[in-house]
């Protein structure tokens, strides 16, 4: 070997790290007989269109390469083209043995069981990964604590723009170890670390210290990782890195006052955010009063979650006056939250400067049954396209307004009236506005106290197209829908084209038989083509009618869902 060889060689050894040089050590000690079969290079061999589509370079036959593959050489994986293809092969190889599809760039290998040795392999893949764009590691409980072997080699993917590793169990040396790697993976765009408990007691900062100015990150997801005020204060000094965050998400995650406080001051900081998710956070009455002042400062969100903050109750009366200060605001989501009727009222006298509203969640509120029909004559009905009521106290008053508002609901996809007693008697007035151009997908009917009369205006409203569109429908715990109502709904069934999932189950209290009506099911299944999930929980079927029944869904892979046969107990031998 001449002084130049020598140079090269001794480059390439600095280069490489020491889990390089001990994986290739493992790899010097096959057989020689192992590493000539060139079985899985072939055998992955990618095709032309993958090559074309995921950057993987093409073999070139060359008298180096003939020589670099004599007995004895090793092949220089990173250099040689030859060593490229081998290299998607092993990471095909790899993939698949985890029971998922390999991409170049796209790797999908949440819920796989990964273990430190997996993650360790993986690491010595990411060479071959060059045009990796995603990379979702999720619901892997065992890749906290090893995370270090994995960062240590992203530089390999620096086009990397989604990474996600929810419930991984991670750790505060698994958040240095990612911090310090932000550097390598300079397009990043969206970060979820969402369901990691062990980043709390002010370990955060581990990984916000590493944020830099300028940040390319849009996305940040830290659902249920038990942040204390100290990680929310190191939150709140790492925004100003982040001005180009779109979506910031950190449900389930408690905030204190003084929290709230910290995050709220450094909100302006993110002028284009666009999402903004604080569910289940323990928000309070004066934390909406928090919230609010600060929210004057984003004026390009759409989208607010405050959700299951049942302490925020009498907060919107402050918040709704912000609200006309978002022109961009899509969807609001206060669904569980103890409103009161002042809070509805209060937003009742804003929702008309709301032009862009499509979606708005109050469900689970006792306080919006009696103020509805105020909301309804303000809100932007032709847009909106998503009114969850459920469990709402509907009135008769609130059951009249809304069927009148449903001629003006033209683009309404989803509505849910479940637990609403009222609704029972009273469907078809919701029902006849409705017309073949309806755009429905989504109707929720479960425990309305729905009688056979109402099915069969459901069954009217099939027959004529208006639900043509829908995919869901719930008609669960309504056991006082008579055995003739089922039946003329599943003999025109055949009209829900688009039907994905259907739930007709009954209480647990309550089973009756299906022998009235399932042979009507029995021929309308064959015509729901797009079919999903059958819920039949709790009515009761005999050995042939179950056969019969799975031997069709079978055939469609549909899932079923419905009570076990009991077994009978064999008799003692006398």
């Amino acid at each position: 070997m001449d002084s130049t060889e020598s140079t090269k060689g001794k480059e390439s050894v600095q280069k490489r790290s020491p889990l390089d040089m001990i994986m290739n050590q493992l790899r010097r000690k096959a057989s020689f007989t192992e590493r000539k079969k060139p079985a899985v290079g072939r055998l992955f061999r990618p095709s032309e269109s993958d090559k074309r589509n995921s950057g993987i370079p093409e073999v070139k036959e060359s008298s180096e390469g003939k020589e670099n593959n004599e007995p004895g050489k090793e092949i220089n994986d990173t250099d040689d083209e030859v060593g490229s293809l081998v290299g998607w092969g092993r990471v095909k190889q790899f993939v698949q043995k985890l029971g998922k599809t390999p991409h170049s760039q796209n790797l999908s290998l949440s819920h796989c069981d990964l273990t430190a040795t997996d993650v360790v392999e993986l690491a010595t893949l990411l060479p071959f990964l060059a045009q990796l764009e995603v990379m979702d590691l999720s619901w892997n409980d065992l890749v906290g604590g090893s995370l270090k072997a994995l960062t240590a080699h992203l530089q390999h993917v620096g086009k990397l723009r989604v990474l996600k590793l929810c419930s991984c169990r991670l750790t505060d040396q698994d958040l240095i170890a990612l911090g310090e790697a932000l550097d390598c993976i300079p397009l990043i765009e969206v970060l979820d670390l969402s369901w990691n408990v062990g980043f709390g007691a002010g370990k955060f900062r581990h990984l916000t210290e590493h944020f830099q100015p300028q940040s390319t990150l849009k996305e940040l997801r830290l659902v249920d990782c038990q942040l204390s005020e100290a990680d929310i204060t190191a939150l709140s000094e790492a925004l100003p890195m982040l001005s180009s965050l779109e979506e910031l998400d950190l449900s389930n995650n408690k905030l204190s006052i003084k929290g709230m406080e910290n995050f709220t001051s450094s909100l302006s900081s993110t002028p284009r955010l666009k999402t903004l998710k604080l569910s289940m956070c323990g928000l309070s009455k004066d934390s909406l009063s928090v919230l609010g002042q600060a929210l004057r400062f984003i004026p390009a969100l759409e989208h607010i979650d405050l959700s299951c903050n049942k302490e925020a109750g009498g907060g919107l009366t402050t918040l709704a006056t912000i609200l006309v200060l978002l022109p961009h605001l899509r969807s609001l989501d206060m669904h569980l939250c103890c409103l009161t009727k002042e809070d509805v009222l209060a937003l009742v006298q804003v929702a008309s400067s709301l032009k862009d509203l499509q979606e708005l969640d109050l469900s689970f509120n006792k306080s919006v049954g009696e103020t509805l029909p105020d909301l309804l004559q303000t809100l932007p009905l032709s847009q909106i396209t998503k009114l969850p009521l459920n469990n709402c106290s509907l009135n008769t008053p609130a059951c009249n307004a809304l069927a009148t508002a449903m001629q003006m609901l033209k683009q309404l996809e989803s509505l849910n009236l479940s637990w609403n007693k009222c609704v029972g008697e009273n469907l078809r007035q919701f029902l006849e506005p409705l017309q073949p151009d309806c755009k429905l997908q989504e109707l929720r009917l479960s425990s309305c106290s729905l009688t056979t009369e109402d099915v069969l205006h459901l069954e009217s409203a099939c027959q004529r197209g208006a639900l043509c569109h829908l995919k869901q429908l719930d008609l669960s715990y309504n056991g006082s829908v008579g055995d003739g109502g089922w039946m003329s709904l599943f003999e025109k069934a055949a009209a829900l084209k688009g039907l994905e999932e259907l739930d007709v189950s009954l209480r647990p209290s309550a089973p009756l038989s299906v022998s009235p009506w399932l042979p009507a099911l029995l021929e309308a299944l064959p015509q729901l083509s797009s079919l999903k999930r059958l819920s039949l929980q709790h009515w009761s079927l005999s050995l042939a009618e179950r056969e019969k029944l799975e031997k069709i869904l079978s055939k469609k892979n549909v899932l079923l869902e419905c009570d076990r046969l009991d077994t009978p107990t064999p008799k003692a031998a006398s």
